[in-house]
């Protein structure tokens, strides 16, 4: 899918698809937003050779999976953002790739399915900040995208908080591969965030001709976006600290529940010893054990073994080994 988008200074508005490229040429202070969706290479390259893109950038927007980050060029500058087409509170998300060239008065955005973040803005607010400039329709989508990481990493807070009592209250190997599971997701998440850091860092270190910094208004885009990226990577290595607490807290009862029960067998085998070596002597079969002729012998045999047991396991008592 193609759509565009077109703003004038006068105020006109046109929406459509690749044709309104013509249009846009016609009418050099008119600003264009050319949005494609899931489209062919054969089909974007198209479009992008029209802009006089760089063929590095075109090149690095066609691979798969490529790290995110922002290159400034000739006449546009590339940023390539790990957006999301799905997110829910369990960390269970589909990352898709989303690359935006920037020009003076132009706008091109790329990505193989719906964006949420295109989506919500497409329509709606992305006329007026069109109208201003392309690259606060740019900076704007990051920060709304970074608005749905938020919002399902804050639910995954109290997802968390609930598995945290449940560990405490029944802990088990179930729970414990699933806090595993969610150390990874995070780990994931985590780098992808550092990538955006990168970005946020270098728009606000260096001045890039087609996001110029001398505007406070594109500024201050640049910070909000900047303070969103900061915050999820806080809340993603945050949340990772936790789930390596509940790891180490939970090996922590195992190893306690362990040594508890260990202890409990020793003190069993402890009070064992000395009866077993009793049973031991007066097992064998030598024909001269003056004692086994008393009369009382056998009893008198239980009553130490009985008497040795009692004080072993007074002694344990009083040294609260059980």
């Amino acid at each position: 899918m193609i759509r565009a988008i077109i703003t004038t200074p006068t105020g006109d508005v046109y929406e459509g698809d690749e044709s309104l490229l013509a249009k846009w040429k016609s009418q050099p202070d008119s600003h264009i937003w050319i949005d494609m969706q899931g489209e062919t290479q054969e089909s974007e390259r198209a479009i992008l050779d029209a802009f006089d893109f760089h063929p590095m950038a075109i090149q690095d927007a066609h691979k798969e999976r490529h790290p995110p980050k922002i290159e400034e060029f000739n006449n546009h500058t590339l940023i390539i953002y790990r957006g999301i087409s799905s997110f829910d509170a369990e960390l269970n998300y589909s990352p898709q790739q989303l690359c935006f060239f920037i020009g003076e008065k132009f706008l091109v955005t790329l990505h193989p399915s719906e964006a949420l973040s295109i989506e919500r803005l497409f329509y709606d607010q992305g006329r007026v900040l069109l109208a201003h400039s392309p690259e606060h329709v740019a900076l704007r989508v990051m920060y709304i995208s970074a608005g749905f990481y938020i919002d399902s990493l804050l639910e995954f807070e109290t997802e968390l908080s609930d598995l945290e009592d449940e560990l405490l209250a029944n802990g088990n190997d179930a729970l414990m591969r699933k806090i595993i599971t969610y150390r990874s997701r995070l780990v994931k998440m985590r780098r992808v965030f550092s990538y955006h850091q990168g970005i946020t860092q270098e728009l606000t270190a260096y001045d890039y001709e087609h996001l110029p910094r001398e505007e406070s208004e594109t500024l201050h885009a640049i910070n909000d976006v900047a303070d969103r990226f900061e915050r999820l990577y806080t809340l993603t290595q945050m949340y990772y600290d936790i789930c390596g607490d509940l790891v180490d807290g939970y090996i922590s009862i195992s190893s306690h529940q362990l040594n508890s029960t260990m202890r409990i067998l020793t003190v069993i085998t402890a009070i064992f010893v000395p009866l077993t070596f009793l049973a031991g002597i007066y097992g064998m079969n030598f024909e001269n054990m003056p004692e086994l002729n008393f009369k009382y012998g056998y009893f008198l045999v239980l009553g130490v073994m009985l008497g040795t047991a009692s004080a072993m396991i007074w002694l344990f008592k009083r040294k609260r080994w059980f």
